[in-house]
């Protein structure tokens, strides 16, 4: 068995693998509380193509489970242990742009293009395949090997909640759900709140910031950033000054003054919270010129302030003081997400950190409370996951990957968050390959045909090599 030829395997069932690739991704399984029902906890959608999947695996004789709509599986093999594979089949909306109907997983140019042919539809399809061959070939397996199947990856993961509440822990496993070669170690994932106490003003000063809003997402740098502030004369030429410091940072906005209420908006460059100097952040270089310009009320000067001590021109956590870096994850990075402030209720600011794999959350904690005036109102902390490079897991992975591509297997490191990081002993193993552009939940996302066919043969020998 040692020369099994995996490729020409798919290669014989390449038609049959787009075709269901292409009817799995052509149903809509976006989030849908309205159409939420006992059996569909995530909305019609979702449930159809989570059913879908389990009927598939039926026909092909696996054994089959769906725990209440929440999560399945799909199990081959015999023996006390179990290989995971984690897969997901809800996706995110599909957003606005697309070159063709986003559902209709149309074939051009060697690709296929649709919502989740990259995140997680495709590469759960070619894991399915990957299955269905290992199974088909009648290959001797000493442990079982489970597809897991989840629903809500994509927001709030109740469905690896509800599944570890009733199912076991595989021994090991992968997560075809990020890139190749092979991601060893995910950075650790703080999403904390600040609340501003307001206190009582007497004073009269010289302008008083009535609002102040960016930013919706903890996890995305925001792209846009609105203020409005009560002032009495010393704003005179505001609007010149403003559209100077605009034209400085190449970005666009406006002023509109109406009595003495003057309103300012920022457009910024959004990004992901995994590395916030892609983006430009609307929010922070709206306190920045506000601070400039200006002295507040002493509740929005505070809100104004706190935002240019310890965020501004700063993604490292250097103002916080909570700077760290180590070999395995790289650096920690700071996003402030979101920033909201009204005279009537205070201030807000969610912030996403990422922290590396030897990093400690609780030094993140301690800074944060100690931010004067400001109360840390929650703390939610997904530990980072790392397993060490010399398991039997990962040498496998390495030792596949690279009699299927012939290239070198490095381990990767990132900042997002994958299922791997459920299981103990779990990477994150495709389907990006080196050098493709990463367009999962961009528009026109898409994976190419060659790139589906060579996961699937990477998947299959993964998942004997793993189980046999």
């Amino acid at each position: 068995m040692a020369h099994m030829n995996w490729i020409e395997e798919v290669e014989k069932r390449k038609d049959d693998l787009l075709k269901d690739t292409q009817a799995f991704l052509q149903i809509k399984s976006v989030l849908d509380e309205e159409s939420r029902s006992e059996f569909a906890p995530f909305g019609e959608g979702i449930n159809e193509a989570f059913t879908h999947l389990l009927s598939k695996g039926e026909e092909e004789g696996f054994t089959i489970k769906n725990l209440d709509g929440y999560a399945g599986y799909l199990e081959i093999g015999d023996g006390e242990e179990i290989v995971g594979v984690l897969c997901h089949v809800d996706v995110v909306p599909e957003g606005d742009g697309w070159s063709s109907d986003p559902y209709a997983a149309e074939i051009r140019e060697g690709s296929i293009y649709a919502r989740g042919a990259m995140d997680d539809k495709g590469p759960t399809m070619a894991a399915f395949y990957a299955m269905k061959i290992v199974k088909e070939l009648g290959l001797p397996l000493s442990k079982r090997v489970r597809m897991i199947i989840g629903t809500d990856e994509e927001s709030e993961w109740r469905c690896v909640e509800h599944y570890f509440k009733h199912e076991e822990m595989p021994a090991l496993g992968f997560a075809p759900d990020a890139d190749f070669p092979i991601i060893f170690a995910e950075k650790g994932i703080i999403d904390a709140k600040l609340t501003q106490q307001l206190n009582e003003t007497e004073e009269k000063e010289t302008a008083v910031l009535i609002s102040f809003q960016s930013g919706r997402r903890f996890n995305m740098v925001p792209d846009f950033a609105t203020a409005t502030i009560k002032a009495g004369t010393e704003l005179e030429g505001i609007t010149q000054t403003f559209n100077e410091y605009l034209a400085k940072l190449a970005l666009t906005g406006e002023v509109i003054s109406e009595g003495e209420h003057t309103s300012f908006s920022l457009k910024g460059v959004s990004a992901h919270a995994m590395e916030p100097n892609n983006g430009k952040n609307a929010g922070i270089l709206l306190a920045t010129f506000l601070k400039s310009v200006t002295t507040f009320d002493s509740n929005g000067g505070k809100f104004i302030r706190t935002i240019n001590e310890f965020f501004t021109e700063d993604t490292r956590g250097e103002k916080l003081g909570i700077s760290y870096k180590d070999e395995i994850s790289g650096e920690l990075t700071v996003n402030l997400g979101v920033m909201s402030y009204s005279s009537e209720e205070g201030g807000e600011l969610g912030v996403n950190l990422r922290y590396p794999v030897t990093g400690e959350a609780n030094k993140v904690k301690a800074s944060l409370e100690s931010i004067p005036g400001f109360s840390l109102t929650s703390f939610n902390d997904s530990k980072p996951h790392h397993v060490d490079a010399n398991t039997p897991l990962i040498k496998t992975l390495q030792k596949v990957y690279e009699e299927q591509t012939g290239e070198k297997a490095e381990l990767l490191s990132i900042g997002g968050g994958t299922y791997a990081r459920s299981l103990e002993a779990g990477v994150a193993f495709g389907p990006l390959f080196p050098g493709r552009p990463d367009v999962a939940h961009q528009k026109d996302e898409y994976i190419a045909i060659d790139d589906l066919v060579k996961a699937t043969a990477i998947y299959a020998q993964a998942i004997y090599e793993l189980a046999k």
